[in-house]
């Protein structure tokens, strides 16, 4: 059983770095396999196929970006702080050494080649409404819940909009900018 989890998280680590790097759909189970360095049969004995590969992808993604939030939340109290903490977790994000250079946000990356309605575009879906409501709880403490609800789609569009910018120039400066941005918007110093 020892081998299988090794075998799995090797499979995964090399998913990650090659849908990250090259595109889903241009990643192929041999690369993946050969990556990993396991045989073929390994990836089937972890993975039913490579959308449930793909979706095992997203979710460690977003436990990846959750482990980064919640590492930069637990000590902040005031929810001013706590707002901008969402945005200091996407700075983390874009600035974590990727093989490639950084793309941008691999989940919308990814959600960009897969069809509507398929459980990892819902997955990512989910991520992207999970950070606003995330964002909307920290605002809530400081507004109305309307004015909190606007405020949160709000940091969410600064969000999403420097993080294709941040991929775009291979860097986390625009998303630096739009915690800026959002601190004026909130008042924060």
């Amino acid at each position: 059983m020892p081998d299988e989890i090794t075998a799995r998280t090797r499979l995964l680590d090399a998913a990650a770095r090659l849908f990250y790097a090259d595109g889903i759909a241009a990643t192929g189970i041999n690369a993946i396999t050969a990556a990993a360095g396991v045989a073929r049969m390994s990836l089937y004995n972890n993975f039913t196929s490579k959308d449930e590969l793909v979706l095992a992808y997203i979710e460690a993604r977003h436990e990846e970006w959750l482990t980064l939030y919640t590492s930069r939340a637990e000590d902040v109290a005031d929810p001013k702080q706590s707002v901008l903490t969402v945005f200091d977790a996407y700075i983390d994000h874009a600035e974590l050494g990727y093989d490639h250079g950084f793309r941008g946000c691999g989940l919308l990356n990814a959600a960009a080649e897969l069809p509507v309605g398929s459980p990892g575009r819902d997955a990512v879906r989910r991520h992207k409404e999970q950070v606003e409501q995330i964002l909307f709880d920290h605002l809530s403490a400081l507004t109305s819940p309307s004015e909190a609800r606007a405020m949160a789609e709000h940091c969410s569009f600064l969000l999403e909009g420097a993080m294709a910018r941040a991929g775009l120039e291979s860097s986390s400066h625009r998303l630096q900018h739009a915690k800026k941005l959002a601190a004026r918007m909130i008042g924060a110093r």
